[in-house]
């Protein structure tokens, strides 16, 4: 199944003859079969026909709507996935305190892991010593899983290994884009400015995947219930922030293949936000990432696509959701 992102201003995304078609105001089209589609991300001033909404509304091809900078706006959906007793169940564990304090302990410690990993792999590289804040990450790991007594705890032990972690990983990057530690809304640097990117589109797939299998993804168990916040999609983007984006974000600027020169600034406003031709090699990478091989998930001894993982991980979800059975749901651990 394919992902169609179209970033360029004034183009049309049209349907007919069972394809899709993106016409771009130089003339240019591309066409993909209809049965191939499975979702389009749209950013900014992208126009779609009626043809082709409905079409999609049809067939239950998500369309999601961002900004330029990658700004998320909304989507269009089909309601044929909802599913009524799942989410009364969900609605009901929620309440569960002890429940989901025990599924929190499985996706932090994981999420810090795979930090860990990461610092690891790009350390090799670096003559920078990073023994001590992995030890320091460590410590608040097993915080996580010893001694947290509740949901709030247990972040704020979260909160300080990812201080530790990205005041590190900053250090492990090109000096070009050396940056101290994670900023938002707006990113004040490059490198913080693309995770806000991957992040958001990270966010938003597995928002439609729970979707899919009929949950909802405002119900969390993690973080707080927000206004407008897909809260169950942010507990699940948890264990894969590093996995997925981090290292795309860091192969990318390690790799030289964008320089300082390919990100701007609006004069008056604060911001960092990656010029068109940097969007574009960024998401050419992510979907790279998104249909790469791994062999991460523990109860599969196939190598899937990230891309499949993520679906995978969601179906355990929901049977975890239907049974109450937190052995059910084991979060992804790198190696």
């Amino acid at each position: 199944m394919s992902y169609l992102y179209v970033s360029d201003q004034s183009a049309v995304i049209s349907y007919s003859a069972n394809r899709f078609q993106v016409k771009y105001k130089d003339g240019m089209l591309k066409s993909i079969p209809a049965e191939m589609l499975e979702v389009i991300e749209v950013f900014g001033n992208v126009q779609i026909t009626t043809q082709c909404l409905r079409e999609c509304l049809q067939r239950g091809i998500n369309i999601i709507y961002y900004s330029t900078k990658g700004a998320y706006f909304g989507r269009v959906i089909s309601p044929g996935h909802v599913n009524v007793f799942r989410q009364r169940r969900q609605a009901e564990l929620g309440k569960d305190e002890k429940f989901c304090l025990e599924f929190s302990k499985k996706i932090i410690d994981a999420k810090i892991h795979n930090q860990i990993v990461v610092l690891r792999r790009y350390a090799r590289n670096s003559r920078e010593n990073i023994d001590r804040p992995v030890a320091e990450m460590k410590y608040m790991q097993q915080k996580v899983v010893e001694m947290a007594k509740s949901v709030d705890q247990l972040m704020g032990y979260e909160g300080n290994a990812a201080r530790i972690y990205f005041r590190t990983l900053g250090k492990l990057i090109d000096p070009e884009f050396a940056f101290t530690g994670r900023n938002r809304r707006p990113p004040l640097d490059p490198f913080n400015s693309m995770l806000s990117l991957g992040y958001s589109i990270i966010l938003n797939e597995i928002y439609g995947k729970l979707e899919g299998k009929g949950l909802n993804p405002y119900f969390g168990m993690l973080h707080q219930d927000r206004e407008k916040h897909p809260t169950l999609a942010s507990d699940m983007m948890e264990e894969w922030r590093a996995v997925l984006i981090d290292t795309t974000v860091m192969g990318i600027l390690n790799g030289h293949e964008l320089s300082v020169d390919d990100f701007y600034s609006e004069e008056n406003k604060l911001g960092v936000f990656l010029s068109d031709r940097a969007f574009k090699i960024y998401l050419k990478k992510l979907e790279e990432k998104f249909r790469s091989d791994n062999k991460y998930l523990s109860y599969v001894d196939y190598s899937v696509s990230f891309r499949k993982a993520l679906d995978l991980q969601v179906n355990q979800l929901a049977k975890m959701m239907e049974t109450g059975d937190l052995t059910l749901y084991k979060p992804v651990k790198i190696r």
